[in-house]
């Protein structure tokens, strides 16, 4: 099977991979797939991301801007795609962003192949999350939810991340198939945190508090500082630790500028963007690893990666209650809805430190690439059949 996805990320130097990369370099093993290349990241500083896919440079302009770089690229997008569609033989497109995902959709209709538009999150939301100017955050939600609405109108089948946004579809009048993200196993798994405390200058006796991840305002690590503070207040040999960086904002200098003010530059460890093999290493060094949402926003819709990570390296979690996450939740899950129960949790885990011993083996991303290779078989055998 020929196979075009249009991915929601640079896919070839996005510093943290996303569920395309994990199932599509699955998929790749046995079919062919083709990605456009949208070069609006250099999160990994120039270094191209080993793929199985064949990629295809679609940038006139490389603008780090994602606004800017998908609005003036998009005549750009719209002729590669569609060359892509129509000399590769494709047979099928599966699409997550919004602007090239319509020239992807159009190409698809014109050559008469089915198209899958997997909703990896609430587009309108995420899209202008990035901007403070609450009048450009009102334009560009109703802007991408209309392009979002003309996507899965046009789409043959739809998928998402998580029940609630089954649900949320639902009350638009679009059915979808969930498949949840998952996690590499083949990475996280239990593993000896000593030797990457050492490397990090963190005793074996410390109490560490930890997060992974893109540090962006979807995350209130502002608060975690705060709160962190008053965890030294009960427990001196306590740091934090904050693995990974900011993309398209300064977010994560704003939190390193936070933790300098508040006396706390010796206590947080900011160790920047880190491969990603390594992450698992990081997260080994964690005594409990948190999934602080800023706001129910992104709760009420979220089935993070991080989630199944830090399960799988048996780790402990704090979070702010996330509905979809609770619904499948192991014994090392822990919700948190202020500051008083966030503090008296990393109290009860400073006492009693605990390991866990999970089996993700369900959420691995090889099951999750066979789910959707049997969507993707049945369109194609469908669309094959009425030619």
């Amino acid at each position: 099977m020929k196979i075009l996805l249009v991915s929601t990320q640079d896919y070839i130097h996005h510093p943290v991979p996303s569920r395309h990369h994990y199932i599509f370099e699955e998929l790749a093993k046995r079919h062919e797939v083709h990605v456009p290349h949208f070069h609006v990241s250099d999160g990994m500083n120039g270094k191209e991301r080993e793929t199985r896919l064949q990629v295809h440079e679609a940038t006139m302009f490389p603008l780090k801007s994602p606004l800017l770089h998908y609005t003036l690229n998009a005549p750009c997008h719209h002729h590669v795609i569609s060359q892509i569609v129509r000399d590769e033989g494709i047979d099928l497109v599966v699409v997550g962003h919004i602007l090239a995902g319509t020239a992807a959709i159009r190409a698809a209709e014109k050559e008469g192949i089915p198209v899958v538009f997997d909703l990896k999150d609430w587009l309108p939301d995420s899209a202008a999350a990035y901007y403070h100017n609450p009048v450009l955050k009102n334009t560009i939600y109703k802007t991408v939810w209309a392009i979002t609405r003309y996507n899965l109108d046009h789409s043959s089948e739809i998928t998402t991340v998580s029940p609630s946004l089954v649900d949320r579809l639902k009350g638009f009048g679009y059915d979808s198939r969930l498949i949840t993200n998952g996690v590499n196993t083949d990475y996280f798994k239990p593993l000896d945190g000593l030797p990457y405390r050492k490397k990090l200058g963190i005793d074996e006796s410390t109490f560490v508090i930890g997060f992974s991840g893109s540090i962006e305002r979807f995350f209130a690590l502002d608060q975690v500082l705060k709160s962190f503070k008053k965890v030294l207040q009960f427990h001196e040999d306590t740091k934090l630790l904050i693995v990974g960086g900011s993309l398209f904002t300064h977010y994560d200098q704003e939190i390193r500028s936070l933790a300098d003010e508040l006396g706390l530059k010796d206590r947080v460890i900011f160790t920047g963007t880190v491969p990603y093999p390594e992450m698992p290493h990081y997260v080994a060094c964690m005594d409990v690893c948190l999934i602080p949402f800023s706001s129910a926003t992104w709760d009420n819709i979220a089935l993070p990666n991080k989630f199944f990570e830090y399960s799988a390296c048996g780790k402990p979690i704090l979070s702010t209650p996330v509905p979809d996450v609770m619904k499948i939740a192991k014994e090392n899950y822990q919700v948190y809805r202020s500051e008083e129960e966030f503090l008296e949790k990393v109290k009860d885990l400073i006492r009693e430190p605990r390991n866990y011993d999970l089996d993700l083996s369900g959420y691995s991303w090889k099951v999750k690439a066979g789910e959707f290779e049997e969507i993707f078989n049945r369109l194609v055998d469908g669309n094959n059949r009425h030619i």
